[in-house]
């Protein structure tokens, strides 16, 4: 059964980086795409940026585009989000998600705050 642990989140200031990580066990992460998901106060969850199997493929939110870059080390088992140019509107708890056939998985998120 296949088990996310985000980890990475913290407090920054506007302007500053980060780099979450979404390692996996209980199953390899070869056949799963990747997403990054996040949920500010208040706010209903949205995605911020996904990856398809091999890496080939990724896609983001408009608001992250240009920003946020994601990755992945099959060999690691590990998906990364590099978080450039923070803001404050990116303060959330940030999410990795995949699915199968049968059902979705979540990890438990790591909160990001940014602010001076």
């Amino acid at each position: 059964q296949l088990q996310l642990v985000e980890s990475g989140g913290g407090l920054v200031q506007p302007g500053g980086s980060l780099r979450l990580s979404c390692a996996a066990t209980g199953s390899t992460l070869d056949y799963y795409a990747i997403g990054w998901f996040r949920q500010a106060p208040g706010k209903e969850r949205e995605v911020v940026s996904c990856i398809t199997t091999n890496g080939h493929g990724t896609d983001y939110a408009d608001s992250v585009k240009g920003r946020f870059t994601i990755s992945r080390d099959n060999a690691k088992n590990t998906v990364y989000l590099q978080m450039n140019s923070l803001k404050p509107e990116d303060t959330a708890v940030y999410y990795c998600n995949s699915k199968n056939l049968y059902r979705e998985f979540w990890g438990q998120g790591t909160l990001v705050t940014v602010s001076s």
